[in-house]
Formats: C-alpha cells, sequence, structure tokens
C-alpha cells in the first residue's frame, strides 16, 4: 500500500449529482475536497451518451424543482450553474395515456387541474384540495402522513380509484413502487416535483449538467479523479481516516462522504468489523428499490408520431398498479403492461424504461434482445404504429449494465425502496460510527429524483461544514 503525500479535508466517493453538489459547497466554503468516480465521467444516472449518430441520456431524461422558489432553482443559482447551461421546459411536461383517459400536466397549476377536472368532473373540487395541498404544505401535516402509503393520502381525497391510478401510475415508473407501498411524503414530493414542477431538460443532454456542476467544483478548487475505484475506507480508532483506492494508494482525509450505494458504503468499503452489530443488522435487511429496463431508439428522418416530443408520457392499458408492480418483480412485460416514454425535441429519438427486477449478468445476456423486441411491441401496439420500420438504431440498458456503471446495488434504479417504514432513517445521513463518515444522494432515505438528491447533496454539505469549523476553532 502507497500512501499520498496530499491530506485533503473532504474526500467524495461518486460523482452522481448528490455527489457534486455537495463537493461544490464544501469547495466554496474553502476546504480541499477530492471525488473519486469510477466511471469515466461523472453524473452517475445523469449521464449521456452517444451511439449511432444520436446523444441518448442514460437513464433520467428531466428534473424538476426547478420553478423560480424550488430547490434546485435554489442551489443551482447559488452555484451559478443556471447561467452556465441552457435549461428548457416541456409544455405539457407529462401525459398520462389509459384506455379511457388523456391528461396531462402544464406550466400553469390551473391548466393542470382543468385537465383533471374535465376528465373527472365528480372530483373537480377534490382536485382542487389535493394540488393546493401539495402546493402549499403545512410542516405538521407533513409529519402527521409520515407513516401513511400514498394510497392512504389519495383515499384521503378521491374516491374515483381510476382517478386515484392516474394519479399514482408515473410514480410506479420514477419511484418504483405502487401506491399502496410507497411512503405518503415520498409520493407527495415526487409528484410536486416530478408533475408539478417537471420536464426541466438542459440542452444537450443530462450530461450537460453533470458536466457543469463537475466544471464549478474544479472553478471552486476541487478535484475529481474518474475512473477510479475505491476499494476502501479506512478506518483508526473509530474515526475515519481516508480511503483506499484501485491502485492500492492511501488517500488521506479528515472525512469521507459516501454518494454510491449505502449497502456497499457499510457492508464493503467499511466492513461488517467497522459497524455497530444492530447497524449491520438494518442494513442487511433494507430493501432496495426496483431496477429498470430502459431502451434507446434512433429513428429516420420520416418519423413522426401524434405524440409531443419533449413530453414524458406514461402510458398503462390497464388499472391495476399493484398487479403491474408484481409482475414487474417478476419481469413479466406482457402483465406489467405500462412504460414511459419520451420522444427527444431536438432529434428523431426515443427513450422509453420498464421497471423490472435484476436478476444476473448471464441472464441478460441471454434475455435482453428479447426483453428489447418485446418492448417495442408493446409501444408499437398502443401508442406509435408502424414504430419499428422508421428504426435505425437500438440498444437497451439492462439492470446488470445500470449495476455495471454504478455499483447500485442489484441495479437500483432509486436507492432503498420508498417505504413509509424505510423513510428518514438518520444513520443513513450521518451514522454514528466511525466519526467523520458521511452519507449523501438517494441512499439517505430522504431523497428521492433529481431534486431530491441536490437538496440532500446540499444539507450533507452543510452539515460537514458546522462540524469542520468546529474542528478547526478546537484545534
Amino acid at each position: 500500500m502507497k500512501e499520498s503525500s496530499n491530506t485533503y479535508d473532504a474526500i467524495i466517493i461518486g460523482a452522481g449529482i448528490g455527489g457534486l453538489v455537495c463537493g461544490c459547497y464544501l469547495a466554496k466554503a474553502g476546504m480541499k475536497v477530492l471525488i473519486c468516480e469510477q466511471h469515466y465521467k461523472p453524473g452517475g444516472y445523469c449521464t449521456s451518451f452517444k451511439r449511432g449518430g444520436f446523444t441518448f441520456d442514460a437513464a433520467a431524461h428531466c428534473f424538476g424543482g426547478y420553478r423560480k422558489d424550488g430547490i434546485t432553482r435554489k442551489i443551482f443559482d447559488e452555484l451559478n450553474i443556471s447561467k452556465k447551461i441552457k435549461i428548457t421546459r416541456s409544455n405539457p411536461s407529462n401525459t398520462i395515456i389509459t384506455p379511457e383517459y388523456t391528461v396531462s400536466f402544464f406550466s400553469a397549476l390551473d391548466k393542470s387541474i382543468d385537465s383533471l377536472q374535465q376528465a373527472f368532473p365528480e372530483e373537480r373540487y377534490n382536485l382542487k384540495n389535493f394540488f393546493y395541498y401539495l402546493i402549499n404544505p403545512n410542516p405538521s401535516s407533513f409529519a402527521r402522513i409520515r407513516s401513511l402509503t400514498f394510497k392512504n393520502l389519495l383515499d384521503k381525497y378521491f374516491t374515483n380509484d381510476k382517478l386515484k391510478f392516474i394519479l399514482a401510475a408515473p410514480l410506479l415508473g420514477i419511484g418504483g413502487l405502487p401506491p399502496s407501498l410507497m411512503s405518503s411524503f415520498i409520493g407527495a414530493k415526487l409528484f410536486s416535483e416530478f408533475l408539478l414542477d417537471g420536464g426541466y431538460h438542459p440542452e444537450g443532454g443530462m450530461q450537460a449538467l453533470s458536466n457543469a456542476l463537475a466544471k464549478r467544483f474544479k472553478e471552486f478548487g476541487g478535484e475529481i479523479k474518474l475512473s477510479c475505484q475505491v476499494k476502501k475506507i479506512k478506518v483508526k480508532d473509530k474515526t475515519v481516516k481516508g480511503i483506499l483506492i484501485g491502485n492500492n494508494t492511501l488517500l488521506h482525509s479528515k472525512y469521507v462522504v459516501s454518494n454510491c450505494d449505502a449497502r456497499q458504503t457499510f457492508l464493503k468499503l467499511l466492513g461488517h468489523e467497522k459497524i455497530e452489530e444492530d447497524l449491520y443488522k438494518i442494513v442487511k435487511s433494507m430493501v432496495p428499490s426496483i431496477s429498470s429496463i430502459i431502451l434507446y431508439l434512433g429513428m429516420d428522418n420520416q418519423f413522426k408520431s401524434k405524440l409531443k416530443p419533449g413530453s414524458t408520457i406514461c402510458f398503462f392499458p390497464h388499472y391495476n398498479l399493484d398487479m403491474a408492480y408484481k409482475a414487474a418483480l417478476k419481469g413479466n412485460i406482457e402483465i406489467y403492461g405500462g412504460y414511459m416514454l419520451y420522444i427527444y425535441k431536438d432529434m428523431p429519438a426515443i427513450l422509453a424504461i420498464i421497471p423490472t427486477s435484476y436478476r444476473n449478468k448471464t441472464y441478460w445476456a441471454n434475455n435482453k434482445n428479447i426483453f428489447m423486441n418485446t418492448f417495442i411491441d408493446r409501444i408499437e401496439k398502443y401508442l406509435i404504429p408502424n414504430l419499428s420500420k422508421y428504426i435505425i438504431y437500438k440498444e437497451a440498458a439492462t439492470p446488470y449494465t445500470l449495476y455495471r456503471y454504478t455499483s447500485n446495488y442489484r441495479g437500483s434504479s432509486f436507492g432503498w425502496a420508498a417505504t413509509p417504514s424505510q423513510l428518514a432513517l438518520s444513520y443513513f445521513r450521518k451514522p454514528p460510527f466511525p466519526r467523520g463518515l458521511y452519507l449523501t444522494g438517494h441512499w439517505t432515505t430522504f431523497g428521492v429524483g433529481i431534486s431530491g438528491v441536490v437538496y440532500v447533496g446540499y444539507e450533507t454539505a452543510k452539515m460537514l461544514q458546522k462540524n469542520y469549523l468546529r474542528y478547526k476553532i478546537d484545534i
């Protein structure tokens, strides 16, 4: 083992959005910060790649919370990111299509409410009350619903089951759970940030956002090591001392912030012997969110669709989200039935996503093409007739692909499953031991979605800065 002569105030493991935001604030505060990222580019799930003359977003294709007073806007403005890249918003941002209904979410809240009220006139007052509850939350009211599911919250406001399905269906695609299992708090936050204030897309793809954050981090004095695998978090006397990277070099640091899979953080990078037994048992018992298969289609210039480019389409041929979730766990696309689809505005290309379970490398090597072609058939059958005759490039990312590029446990798309029992667990942000270790990102149980991890990255940085300043005063 070699020891680096460099000593850092903080080392962040993982250059996903949460890690980049956290790093920016720490470096901006004058700390000496290093980010280590196993991939050759920053961004995690917010990366892009070029294939066949097309630029595809790897997983996430848009974000929310960018309204004038939104948390994403506030943080990006503070970091001067908003002036570094061009961000546009689709209108409508989201459209839900079922056998009987087509409803959309627009930039104007009243127009979104009207779209649903026209489809469900008998629920018009309930819809207005529900939407204004979400956009003007009372902190104490959210505390009261903490132990409830999103289904409990919908049942409180509505009686029409098809309306409840439409309101919850997109959350299965962006949160990985049906309303009967999803935390009401997470469901409400995803709904308000993704549907009521969603559809923001950086010009040039999601990689442009990640690159802008990485560039800003370096402008603040931070350092990034790409293609750098972290092997261990080094601990002595129950205190973090640094990290060991792939070439067996020890990098010293006062603090370590893990922006990677929490299971990997505790069980692999630290190891059983470095954490308390109670925490070890909790980590082992935690349930990860479901993974996804992501379809990338490049189309010829003759391709046309009635669907609006730039809007996220959520389609289901039925009204049973519990059945869909169970089918996704079994990997049955036919029974799952639904999918999310996005047609790019600046090129003839499609991104489509279906939640599915992990399995293993061999399974996906043998079955990826079957899933991909079945997925294309379903899009062609229900939404875009004759789709296949316009395809000039096709590829897919499987759950194993997501695992390979991010190391997320079982290719998890959203960190831990967002159930009420797995919400806001403090030891997944700041465990009691070892001292000097913090977590950030969507594995903390405090934030889901891009706006969620942006906020958690900001909060983690502020929490660490307080301890850092206290330490500096003490010495």
